[in-house]
């Protein structure tokens, strides 16, 4: 590329840039037409761009380092960092990182040294698409500011961008458009002239509007996408109706990335729903993540998880079930096994909750962690041959089966500890008081001695 041509490579974003009309809209879709130009036309995201809000002040300041926006599709990413460009008077060059390899980066960064005084706002869109090499490379650029980064993506940072790079950089949240925020962004499409829709003639009433961005679950771009078509598909001026939505309706696909972030915040959602007795949220959560796609032996075995993790022995039925769950899925198959999910869902989301099990376990290996190991007391030892039976292993252990309720009074480890502590709800109350019957039984056998301890006498 040509250092002293820079045309393909930074564009203008001055707060005078032009507005796009005429025959600089031909042919451009509907959605780039209607970008905001400046901050004050983002829609939606008040939490990052309302009076007083620390973006704001950066951008009013122009004393802002890199930046990283996160955020579904359609939320207004790319709009903010045009915006952003325009009002600090930067220029500003674009990035995807799916088309883009190091030699362009290389290129992109070497003409911005050269170019001290331009404030280059350095946009890459998918920023989570660069491998950690890719990454690093903008590290020293960034660091000395010969670039101001802002990095556009749909998956989690924390994930995804290295951590130098993340720890150099504000990162702000960006949430989906609420219905009323894309609706009032439709209808300023449609009466718009110069950039919208306006001469087409086409009207819309607030009510349809609303359903459309419904359809498109906070997906400002695909919204207006929507608009567009079913707009231009319209004969001549007239208004939109019910019936020319219903092809989105039908052919509505709801957002959901097999292992991206709405793959865990999904499952995260449907798991403690189960987990807070919610059986109707725990049924929408599962009802989502079957129409996106997401592969029902995975649900399977988080139900599985759930039943001996905040089941347990409140209803061992739960377990039994799960697992049959996860054996029918694999043997039925879509659609039919969606019936089954949803049964071991709703068992285990109504059933009664313990964690006890979870907790007992999570204490006994604290106490491995922070206490010396007990050994096997010798009376519990394995005594099969000559040399241990020689040793005295397994001498005065006694066979609980003898003594009433199998309560023989003896110990299990050298220093007694108390990991389980019994739930009080479902089947586990019955255990509770079962557990505390044998403990005073345990304490008065203890306390008697015992016909043949001193000789060796029991069973193994």
């Amino acid at each position: 590329m040509d250092p002293d041509d820079q045309s393909e490579l930074f564009r203008e974003a001055g707060p005078e840039a032009p507005r796009v009309s005429g025959e600089d809209a031909a042919g451009r879709p509907l959605a780039v037409r209607m970008r905001p130009r400046n901050l004050s036309e983002v829609v939606g995201q008040d939490h990052i761009l309302g009076p007083g809000s620390l973006l704001k002040r950066l951008v009013a300041q122009n004393n802002f380092g890199s930046l990283l926006f996160y955020g579904p599709p359609g939320t207004g990413k790319t709009s903010i960092a045009e915006a952003i460009a325009r009002e600090t008077q930067s220029r500003f060059v674009r990035v995807n990182a799916v088309m883009s390899n190091m030699a362009e980066l290389r290129e992109i960064l070497g003409i911005a040294r050269r170019m001290p005084g331009s404030r280059t706002i350095l946009f890459i869109d998918e920023l989570h698409r660069f491998n950690k090499t890719q990454q690093d490379l903008l590290l020293p650029d960034v660091e000395e500011g010969v670039v101001r980064l802002i990095g556009a993506t749909t998956h989690n940072p924390g994930f995804y961008v290295n951590p130098p790079l993340l720890s150099r950089s504000h990162l702000f949240r960006l949430e989906p458009l609420s219905t009323q925020a894309v609706a009032g962004v439709l209808a300023l499409a449609l009466s718009d002239g110069e950039r919208g829709l306006g001469g087409l003639g086409v009207t819309a009433t607030p009510g349809i509007l609303s359903e459309l961005a419904v359809f498109c679950d906070g997906d400002l771009r695909r919204a207006l996408n929507a608009l567009e078509v079913i707009a231009l598909g319209k004969d001549g001026p007239s208004e939109i109706t019910r019936e020319d939505l219903e092809v989105f309706a039908r052919e509505r696909r709801i957002r959901y990335d097999a292992d991206e972030d709405e793959h865990y915040d999904t499952i995260s959602a449907f798991i403690k729903s189960c987990r807070g007795s919610d059986p109707d949220a725990a049924m929408y959560w599962l009802a989502k993540m079957l129409v996106g796609g997401e592969d029902p032996r995975f649900v399977a075995r988080r139900l599985v998880i759930l039943a001996s993790e905040d089941v347990g022995l409140a209803d061992p039925h739960a377990l039994l079930i799960a697992v049959a769950a996860h054996h029918a899925v694999e043997f039925v198959g879509l659609p039919e096994a969606e019936l089954t999910l949803a049964h071991a869902t709703l068992y285990i989301a109504t059933a009664p909750k313990s964690n006890s099990a979870t907790v007992a376990l999570g204490e006994a290996r604290r106490v491995l962690a922070e206490e010396p190991v007990q050994s096997v007391p010798p009376q519990l030892r394995d005594k099969g041959g000559q040399a241990s039976k020689r040793m005295g292993q397994g001498k005065g252990y006694l066979y609980s089966h003898d003594f009433p309720e199998g309560i023989s009074g003896q110990d299990y480890l050298e220093r007694p500890l108390k990991l389980y502590t019994p739930g009080a709800a479902g089947a586990e109350a019955a255990i509770s008081e079962r557990v505390k019957r044998w403990r005073g039984l345990k304490a008065a056998a203890a306390a008697k001695p015992v016909k043949g301890l001193a000789d060796g006498g029991g069973r193994t």
